[in-house]
């Protein structure tokens, strides 16, 4: 009897803790999520409460935009990570990872995350969580523009990776080289590593979101070099593959085939592919303000140009999702 309800009593407080999370009663939430993880781990079903109240607390400090706080949790969660399967490990720790990108001004506390994680990785003999971290500290150092950091990190990955023949990392890996090396203005370097992350990327089943990821850089390039009818066509490919993903870096393709029409003199065609069907789902500022571009450029007027310049900056645009935001929330 006493079993039974040790047993059953932690799962009672795990329901409460997402009653409380969907109330938006984050205070009750992290209290109880933190009771739950400070339990022994005692039995199976503890352990998976556990992980599950892991999770749960990590997205509650996402959505409160807690860096530290989301942080400290990683450091502190080390020696429960210790007790479970390392591939549940692994998909845990990455998942507290990729929670900081939703929260804003916190990209050096990310990295210094990222290093910490990579060490515990070493002394722990975790090979493969360490390669996916690195991975991501590459695309980390990318945007935060350390792009030495990154060149030296790529270099001693690749070695790995090849020895291994983890094809998937690898193709990661090598579209990040081509676009770091692409912001160093390194084009045909960059064009080089795009042809290796293409080629490793033949060999293997490769995921939509990363297929989709090196038809944008392939745009990209193409747009480098003027060649933005084939610019376009990779553009389109990208847009099908994150729109059918939801992925929201399907508006950047979007824009980008749309700036291809313009760059070709086919202004007319922008109206008529954002009231497609499927580019519907994705109006907004950003596409008001490629229409406004491509008026712009019909009428050959450089103040109706500039103009959308002025009314279609990042802050403006920030200004109206905040508004948008709040009308949603009443």
């Amino acid at each position: 009897m006493v079993t039974a309800i040790t047993k059953t009593a932690p799962s009672e407080r795990l329901q409460q803790a997402d009653l409380s999370k969907k109330a938006k009663k984050f205070e009750e939430a992290i209290v109880t999520y933190r009771n739950i993880l400070a339990q022994p781990s005692n039995d199976e079903e503890t352990i998976k409460e556990q992980e599950y109240a892991l999770s749960q607390l990590g997205e509650v400090y996402r959505d409160l935009h807690l860096s530290r706080e989301l942080a400290e949790l990683i450091r502190s969660s080390r020696p429960f990570m210790l007790t479970i399967a390392k591939a549940k490990t692994a998909k845990l720790i990455r998942t507290l990872v990729d929670y900081f990108s939703d929260i804003p001004n916190c990209l050096p506390l990310q990295i210094e995350i990222c290093k910490e994680n990579i060490e515990w990785c070493i002394q722990e003999k975790r090979l493969f969580l360490k390669q996916a971290l690195e991975t991501r500290l590459v695309a980390l150092y990318l945007e935060n523009k350390m792009y030495h950091e990154s060149l030296n990190l790529i270099a001693q990955l690749l070695k790995e990776l090849k020895r291994l023949d983890d094809k998937m990392v690898l193709v990661e890996v090598q579209l990040l080289e081509s676009r770091v090396c692409h912001a160093l203005r390194n084009l045909p370097k960059a064009r080089a590593a795009l042809t290796s992350a293409r080629t490793s990327a033949n060999s293997i089943y490769c995921p939509p979101l990363l297929q989709a990821s090196l038809d944008m850089q392939s745009g990209i390039l193409h747009a480098e070099d003027k060649d933005y009818k084939t610019a376009y066509s990779y553009f389109f490919e990208t847009f099908e593959g994150f729109s059918s993903q939801e992925d929201p870096k399907a508006v950047l393709a979007l824009k980008y085939m749309l700036l291809c029409k313009i760059m070709l003199n086919m202004t007319d065609d922008v109206h008529s592919i954002v009231g497609g069907k499927v580019a519907l789902r994705y109006a907004g500022s950003e596409i008001e303000a490629m229409k406004a571009v491509a008026q712009a450029h019909k009428n050959r007027n450089l103040q109706e140009f500039e103009t959308a310049l002025a009314t279609y900056t990042k802050g403006k645009l920030k200004e109206r999702y905040d508004r948008q935001d709040a009308h949603d929330e009443q």
